[in-house]
Parts: structure tokens; sequence; C-alpha cells
């Protein structure tokens, strides 16, 4: 038996598949993981992803710590509420993990992921000598996910009027604490939706308000297949602590300026991105396969540049076809999947596939 969220006996209740997800007891799906996804994409849907882990970090020196630690400058959180994706980075440029670091009142909220869990805690202690700070897990706050079109109008429908006005209010990549929640406008699908950070206690209230205005429990299938179709890397497939975040199209998350911030790993990702600019560093990109035939992780590429391989690869409900994102040598031009040892023509494009429901390649 795996740890457990408070939704536990929820996810038992509305039927769903149950499975080991880093040692967490998740819902895979509730039945049609097609179905999950295409509600998100037209509707509504929640997620239950309390399993991740949150990290407060306060103290004097809070700003000037995360800004070492982190490859992105939390210095751009110049207000409450503020967000922003980041990594962090290893002396190699590797990625230790990404995560979403919030802006509060009193210091900063990390959102990390829960299978680095360990890592990333002794990650950030071992890094915080010399800083006066404190940085605290908060085991007993729960996350809900709650994206699709509606997804803004149903959540709303089923707060207080004072949250709610908040809420239609908030931009992207904001948020806002009341009492102790903390709702902000930022998410894994490509979709409008809200992210809820509170108390677990509270969790299975808000779960059942939501289902009875008819948001639709979503699983980790749908989640993983929704995240793809908006380009968004999954940590241990797409990027580890042994691919450089410039190998991992992650270098628009890294602040370099000011030139004399100085964070861990800076030299490593500076050289990495002269040698993508000399040609001579492979990139994260987007694959397209519009015929018969499923793109996977793992699946051999080859280009008119030399050899490379599927990261994330799955059918797109959305498109009706087969897409992934591949690592493949810089300044491809074509390029051919292994499928079953037969070598299929795909498509090059921009690692992004879905937003806000539409296509956003040509």
């Amino acid at each position: 038996m795996g740890q457990r969220t408070a939704l536990y006996q929820k996810h038992l209740d509305a039927g769903a598949k149950m499975v080991d997800f880093s040692g967490w007891d998740m819902p895979i799906n509730y039945g049609s993981q097609i179905e999950e996804h295409q509600q998100v994409r037209t509707a509504a849907g929640v997620f239950d992803v309390s399993h991740m882990t949150v990290v407060d970090i306060s103290g004097d020196d809070a700003l000037a710590y995360l800004r070492y630690l982190l490859a992105n400058d939390v210095a751009k959180l110049d207000t409450p509420g503020r967000a922003l994706y980041s990594a962090m980075l290893n002396l190699d440029g590797g990625v230790v993990d990404d995560l979403i670091v919030y802006r509060m009142r009193q210091g900063y909220r990390l959102v990390v992921n829960c299978a680095t869990r360990m890592k990333d805690l002794k990650w950030m202690a071992n890094h915080s000598a010399g800083f006066a700070v404190a940085i605290e897990e908060r085991p007993k706050l729960a996350i809900l996910a709650v994206h699709g079109p509606e997804s803004i109008d149903k959540f709303c429908s089923v707060i207080t009027d004072e949250r709610a006005a908040a809420v239609r209010e908030l931009g992207n990549f904001r948020g806002f604490e009341s009492g102790d929640w903390f709702i902000a406008r930022t998410g894994y699908t490509g979709e409008k939706g809200i992210e809820v950070i509170f108390p677990e206690s509270e969790a299975a209230e808000l779960w059942d308000q939501l289902l009875g205005v008819g948001v639709k429990p979503v699983g980790l299938g749908a989640r993983d297949t929704l995240r793809l179709e908006a380009g968004m890397n999954l940590y241990g497939q797409d990027m580890d602590e042994n691919t450089s975040a410039i190998a991992a199209n992650m270098e628009q998350t890294i602040a370099w300026e000011p030139e004399d911030r100085e964070f861990v790993g800076r030299d490593q990702v500076n050289l990495h991105r002269k040698l993508l600019a000399d040609g001579m560093f492979p990139c994260l990109t987007g694959l397209v396969l519009e015929e018969r035939g499923v793109l996977r992780a793992g699946q051999k590429v080859v280009s008119d540049q030399g050899e490379g391989v599927i990261t994330s690869g799955s059918f797109s409900p959305t498109l009706k076809h087969s897409i992934a994102l591949a690592r493949i040598p810089v300044n491809s031009n074509s390029c051919q999947v292994d499928i079953r040892g037969k070598l299929t023509p795909v498509r090059i494009v921009r690692p992004n596939f879905v937003r806000f429901g539409k296509k956003v390649f040509e």
C-alpha cells in the first residue's frame, strides 16, 4: 500500500482505477481516459495533485537564497501572488527538478514533484548554508487543479463571493492568499484553469462541490496526454539530473540577466547554450505523425543530422494522431522514427501542439 491523499476514498467512490505513482496510490482514470481528456478540453475537469510536495521558504535571506538556488530569477516576483516556472540545476547544468514558485505575503512557496521529494529537500538544505532561511515542507496541504474552458465559472460557483471576485480578476501566473487557501491561475494542461492549495481537511468538501456542479474527475492518464499536447515537459522523461536544461527546451526559463547573478549551474548551462547555437548540442523538439502509428518514449529517431530519441510520445485525443517530444541533433530538417523496425517519416514542429483546445503548429 502506498501513500494516500485525503481524497483516496473519493477516488474509489468515483470508480477510479488506482495505480502506484512514485509511492502514492493515485487514480490513472475513472473509466475512459480519452473522455477525461476531452472533458478538460471542452468543459471542466478536476485533478487531485495533492501528492506533489509543497515547500515554504521564509527568512531574511529567502530572496537571495532562491536567486542562487533557481535558474529563473525570483526577483521578477515583485508582488505577492506572482508565480514563475523554474528549474533547480546541478553544477553540470542537469535538472535536479522543475517547479513552480509563488511569491507569498511572507516568503515564497515552491511546488515540486513528488518523485523527487527527498532529493529536492536534501538539495535545498545542502545549498542553504550561509543564508538565513527556513525551509518548511507542508504535508498537510491538499492541491486541486480545475482546468478547462468552463473551469473558472464552475470553480467560482462553489466558493465564497469574495474569493470568486478575486479569482475572476486573476491573470495567468497570478494568485492570491485567502485565509489558509492559496488560489492561482497556473496549471499543466494548456487550458484555462485554477490550482488551489488549501488544508487537506477541506479537500473532500470542495471535491464534492465541484462534482456537484458538473466538473468531472480526471486521472493521471489524461493529465499526461494533456500536458504532452501542451508541449510541457515531464520530469524523469523529458529531462532529469543528467539532462541539461538547454537540451530540454528550458532556456526560456533561465534568467541570464543580470549578468552578475550567480546561480547553481550557470556556467555549464551557459556553455551548453553556446554549443547549441553552434550546432553542437541536442535540442528537444516536437514530432508529428499524421498517418497510422503511435509515437512512444524510447523510440529511435533518425534525422538528417544524426540520431536522437523520443522522450514522450502518445496518441493525441484532440488532434486524432500521434505526437511526441524528441531529443535530436539541432538544425535537423527531416527525420524518421523507428516504429517496430520500420523507419517512418515524421514532421518536426515547435514543441507545442495544442493551446486552449486548438492546434497551434503549422
